[in-house]
């Protein structure tokens, strides 16, 4: 069927270093191959098999219309004056509902546009941008959905368009011969949610994309290529949320040097992701930390929807940047500098992996079910704003809510790069 062929996404070169895979069930990033030295890596985890994302679950998909978790039942939100309700459906448990509830993005057929100027809710200056820093049919695409009003308890009839791109490097990256950008994964999420009766309607939003990396896996080269507790990261973050037993987010954030009884095991300052590891793994929320605002917000006030407003060109044009986030890996030489305007990211390390589930052939595994990933095989890097933040706005950057004049506007950039470093394994 449609929603399962893969969109393959690649630079205009004939062996491009950096490609994506898209399947429009669940926009879900199905691969990222990355070619270098004569070996192909795939640096995400999953299935071999499209139609197994059907039963694997939040796994490079999509969530929303709300990511993580909301307390099941009815809530009031309210934004310059415009009020509804909207009720979270149970999924997780009878307290939680996760992802956007039972039948949320991740589980939808998204469509491609026929076109990048078939899009609504990117400006003609923005389409020139995305056309020339992504040429050619093969570079870029538009996805889009429309969730009614009522879809999964949530209010108002939103209408997403998604811009997947796969772009060039920037200049200033090599140095010296010891690092080589290889490209750049775009990724801008756009949202409007219509007026009901002629009244301005207000609706929690907050999506990311639920993707785990792992810089080794295509090594093959033993249980170590599996786990991602060798690899490194540098966060820049200053607080982790607090939750519940169940989850849930108490609406208070702990300094990250006091979390886990001042362990460091949240410092992530260019550490190995198994020094300090916390008794059942890494599944928690950080704020980044402070830094200048963004040139791509949150919000767009409809009247400032131009046709020449241009706000994806800086994403996707530039040399070197200050990330937020990298992960790197010694082994393979790879590492993923990512971007965003979010205020924070989850961090999951795959805990509740199911070793019996599905493995793709590239990581070593057959592509049936039978022999799938071990816990600690990914590092789930998902860039959204603060947990239930129309819950608790005084103590986060944003409430999440989404009016209907405005629009929603939420980007992540990951740039792949390769580090000449002493490595191991044989590739593909």
């Amino acid at each position: 069927m449609a929603e399962f062929k893969p969109v393959l996404l690649s630079l205009p070169s004939l062996a491009p270093s950096l490609a994506v895979e898209v399947i429009p069930f669940g926009l879900t990033i199905h691969r990222i191959f990355v070619q270098v030295d004569g070996r192909t890596h795939d640096i995400v985890i999953g299935p071999e098999a499209p139609e197994d994302h059907t039963v694997v679950k939040y796994t490079n998909t999509i969530v929303g219309r709300y990511a993580n978790r909301v307390p099941v039942g009815t809530h009031t939100v309210d934004k310059d004056g415009v009020s509804s309700q909207f009720t979270a459906i149970t999924n997780e448990s009878p307290q939680v509902s996760l992802h956007g509830g039972p039948t949320g993005f991740d589980q939808r057929a998204w469509t491609q546009l026929p076109s990048l100027s078939s899009a609504t809710l990117f400006t003609p200056a923005e389409i020139s941008a995305i056309a020339e820093a992504a040429p050619g049919e093969s570079s870029a695409a538009i996805f889009t959905l429309t969730s009614e009003d009522g879809d999964q308890g949530y209010t108002g009839r939103l209408l997403l368009e998604v811009l997947i791109a796969v772009v060039q490097p920037g200049p200033g990256r090599t140095t010296g011969g010891a690092e080589h950008e290889l490209g750049s994964v775009v990724i801008v999420y756009r949202a409007k949610v219509d007026e009901k009766a002629g009244e301005k309607v207000v609706t929690p939003i907050n999506i990311t994309q639920h993707w785990g990396f792992n810089l080794d896996a295509s090594l093959k080269d033993g249980p170590d290529s599996l786990s991602v507790m060798n690899h490194n990261m540098n966060m820049k973050s200053t607080h982790v949320a607090e939750l519940l037993p169940n989850h849930l987010p108490s609406g208070n954030y702990i300094p990250i040097a006091e979390a886990d009884g001042g362990s460091g095991a949240h410092v992530h300052g260019n550490k190995r992701i198994g020094d300090g590891f916390p008794k059942g793994g890494y599944d928690d929320y950080y704020l980044l930390s402070p830094r200048p605002a963004s040139a791509s917000p949150h919000r767009i006030p409809l009247s400032s929807f131009a046709p020449s407003l241009d706000l994806v060109k800086g994403l996707l044009v530039g040399g070197r940047r200050d990330p937020v986030l990298e992960l790197s890996s010694d082994r393979s030489g790879l590492a993923v500098e990512f971007d965003t305007n979010q205020a924070g990211l989850m961090f999951y390390t795959n805990n509740w992996a199911d070793a019996k589930g599905y493995r793709k052939k590239i990581h070593g595994g057959s592509g049936v079910k039978g022999d799938g990933y071990i816990p600690q095989s990914a590092a789930f890097i998902e860039f959204h704003e603060p947990l239930s933040a129309f819950l608790y706005p005084t103590t986060t950057s944003t409430d999440t809510l989404l009016t209907s004049d405005e629009i929603y506007n939420n980007f992540v950039r990951a740039d792949v790069i390769l580090r000449r470093v002493d490595h191991t394994g044989t590739g593909v």
